[in-house]
Order: structure tokens, then sequence, then C-alpha cells
């Protein structure tokens, strides 16, 4: 096998994760684009309590992300897991057996409660070694956005022929699956990654919520949500009203989602190869505020909307995979855990937030005062990044060494931060583990293991 692929269990592992978070996405997601259409049957119809139904699940995702991360660090994975899954099947069937749209918002926020993302890479990051855990990640990340790509195409197409209820149905019958996929496929290794990579260490918390850099890249993540989560209240209303049928509203989705992957794939690449993670993440956070302005001017052509939207997705699918990215870039050496978890708050809070500005800025201004504002807050974000380092050339390896004790750790701390390219160390006694935060362009990673290998 070669040394920088996957091995069997870790291939394993990372395709049934994906799985699981796919088939728990894909029922968030499926609601998006319909619910603003087949809920005007709902008792309470209105604007805002779409907003409310859509994103109610993003604030109960963003208040227990933290504490479900820690409990898995204290109580196991797996069980951490199977219960977010139980919790999710459980809201799904009430806004199943609900008549009225306050009853959709309530399942909605308990299936948000079942959050398990912390605790799915947390396992993901447990069975991979560290070299290779970078691609078990991007699989779970890729696997959100096929999920999506999936689910704008299965809510149209679905909602004519079993209602809301029905895809509510179909969502619960997706986490029972996911829980049959974590205990039958998702190996059962006796393993953990080092905490600083996983979990939200509370120390660490109010620190990190400080830093400038991560801070950017939070308000990112909560911008980009926010903006998704209120377009998705106006859009499927506007389509109708230019004459497109809401059962093949996917016809204008599915080809924009697939042309839009194809189109960001370059832009990853040649973004990583040139050193210009920033400068193309600036150029899409514009790039959305472009086709936002632009859906607001467009009120009769399907073709200019389709482009739109096109534009739209290449820059939304292109910003969701590079923040991730980023915030482990950027955040300190042993922290990765504790941002992401900050970072998976602030997501969560965007899809809630950006229910209650969607609906009420539909419900003032229309779909086209609703777009000029996300263009408008896509400005803001845009301004706020220009501060943000470059993240092309940062890495954090972790590494397993024998560190006898504190006299031992701090002479290999002054060795390591001797080598070029070497940014921050971190060492971790009671977990006998090292983190090396470096530029990975002036970094030998022999050397540094060379020098943890002396006792």
């Amino acid at each position: 096998m070669q040394p920088d692929a996957l091995n069997p269990i870790e291939k394993r592992t990372a395709f049934s994760l994906s799985l699981v978070f796919a088939l728990r996405m894909l029922g968030l997601f499926m609601i998006m684009p319909v619910f603003a259409v087949y809920g005007q049957d709902l008792v309470g119809y209105s604007p805002l309590w779409v907003g409310f139904a859509i994103g109610a699940y993003g604030l109960t995702q963003a208040l227990l992300q933290i504490p479900a991360g820690m409990l898995s660090d204290k109580f196991g994975r797996r069980p951490v897991i199977f219960g977010g899954l139980v919790i999710f099947a459980a809201g799904s069937l009430v806004a199943a057996y609900s008549d009225s749209v306050y009853g959709v918002t309530a399942g909605r926020a308990l299936q948000g409660a079942g959050a398990i993302a912390s605790a799915i890479l947390a396992l993901a990051a447990d069975v991979t070694r560290e070299e290779q855990r970078p691609k078990a990640m991007a699989m779970i990340g890729v696997s959100i956005g096929l999920a999506f790509a999936a689910a704008m195409v299965a809510g149209p197409v679905l909602a004519p022929l079993i209602g809301l209820q029905g895809l509510f149905f179909i969502t619960a019958a997706g986490a029972l699956a996911a829980i049959v996929i974590v205990h039958f496929v998702v190996p059962h290794v006796v393993n953990k990654a080092p905490r600083g990579e996983t979990i939200a260490i509370p120390a660490l918390l109010g620190k990190l919520a400080k830093n400038p850099q991560l801070l950017r890249l939070d308000a990112g993540i909560f911008i980009l949500h926010m903006t998704l989560t209120a377009m998705f209240i106006a859009l499927p209303l506007q389509l109708q009203e230019m004459n497109l049928a809401a059962e093949i509203h996917w016809h204008l989705y599915l080809p924009a989602l697939l042309i839009s992957f194809a189109l960001i794939i370059p832009m990853l690449i040649t973004a990583a190869r040139k050193n210009m993670n920033k400068q193309f993440y600036l150029f899409a956070i514009l790039l959305m505020a472009a086709s936002l302005t632009a859906m607001a001017l467009t009120s009769q052509s399907l073709i200019l909307m389709f482009i739109c939207v096109l534009l739209y997705f290449t820059a939304f699918n292109f910003l969701e995979a590079s923040l991730p990215a980023f915030i482990s870039m950027l955040s300190p050496a042993g922290a990765k855990g504790s941002a992401m978890g900050i970072y998976s708050t602030y997501q969560f809070l965007g899809a809630f937030f950006g229910g209650i500005l969607g609906g009420l800025s539909y419900k003032l201004l229309g779909s086209s005062g609703l777009f000029l504002c996300l263009a408008a807050l896509m400005l803001i974000w845009f301004f706020i990044s220009r501060g943000m380092h470059n993240p092309s050339k940062v890495r954090t390896h972790t590494i397993t060494a024998l560190i006898n004790d504190e006299t031992d750790a701090q002479l290999k701390t002054q060795q390591l931060i001797a080598l070029g390219g070497v940014i921050e160390v971190v060492m971790i006694i009671e977990e006998q583990t090292v983190y090396i935060k470096v530029n990975n362009q002036a970094f030998a990673l022999k050397k540094a293991k060379e020098i943890l290998a002396n006792t």
C-alpha cells in the first residue's frame, strides 16, 4: 500500500461516516427549497414563521454542538452519535405529524438538538492517522456538498408527490439508516486522537473567541449560512412568480449545482498551488455579492436567474470548502478542536438568524429587497476579511512522542523552535502529544521527528 494512501480501516471509516453525515444533512436540506411553497397550508403560515421553521435547527445545533462533543470525549463517540440520531429522528416525526408551522418549527428545533457533527468528526479523527486525517475530513465535507445537491433535486421532485409530511418521514428513515450504518459498518476501533485535534477544550474557548484571525473566519461562516438560509425563503417564491412550477425547480438547481462543482475544482487547485487562497477567497465573496445583486434585478428572465444561481452556488461551494481548511490552518497549535467547535457554533447560529432575517426582510421588502440586503452583508464580510492572513503556507503537524518530564519538554521545544519554518510548538505531556505549527514550505518534518525520537 502506498504510504500516502488511506488504509482499509481508514477508508471504511471515512466512507461510512460520510454517508451518515450525508443522510442527516439530506433531511435538513430537503426542506429548504420547498417549505416556502408547500408550507402554505400549515396553520399560522407566514414568511416570518417560514424563516423560523427553516432556521430553528440552527439554534439548537449552535447551543449543543460543543457540549455534545465534550460528552463524546467523556462517554464515547458512539453513544453520543446514537443518541443524537434518535433525537434527530424524533424531531423529524414531530414535524411530520404537525399541522401548524409552530409544530414544524418545534420539530426542526428538536432535529437540531441531535447535534452529532463534532462527535462524528472526532470519531473520524480517532480512527485515522495524523497525515491521513485531512483526507477523511475532506471526504466528509464533500458528502455535505453532495447531500446539498441531492436535496435541491429531491425536495422539489418529492414534495408534490408526498408533501412535507412525507419529506419528514424520509428524514426520520434516513436517521434510522444512519444508526444501522454506525453500528454495523463504522469500525469498532479503540483509539483516541489528541483532544486538541478533535474536541473543544473549555479553557481555550475564551482566548480563541477573541483571536482576530479566527473571528474573521467565524464571522464569514456565520454570514455565509445566514445568506443561504435567508435566500431560500425568497428564491422558491420568486421562481414561482417567474412561472417556473415548484415541482420542476430542480431543473434550475441541479445543472447550476453540477456546473458550480466543476468550476470550483480549478479554483481550489489554483488557489492552493499558487498560494493564492486569500485572493480567491475574497473574489468568491465579491462574486456572491454580485450574484445576489443580480438576483434582485432579475424578475422576468429564467436564463438570467439561472446564471445568478450558478454564480451564487459557485461562490458558496468554494467558500464552504475553504473556510474549514482555513480554520485548521490558522488555529493555534493544539487548539484545532476548540477552534472548530466555535466555528461550528457560528455556522449554525448563521442558519438560525438567516431564517429570521429572511422572513422579516421578505415580509417588509419583498424578494428583491431581501437579495439586496444579503448582497450588502457580503460586502461587509469582504471588508472584514481583507485583514486575514494568507493561510496558504500554514499547517499544523500533530506528532505522538515520548516526553519524559517538564525539563525534557522544554529542551525539545527549544530545539523544534530553532528549525526553519516553525511558528509555534505546543507539547502536552499528559497526552504525549506535540503540536507544531509551521510554514510548510520551509519546514522539514523529518528533522522534527528526529528531535522527538531522541530520549
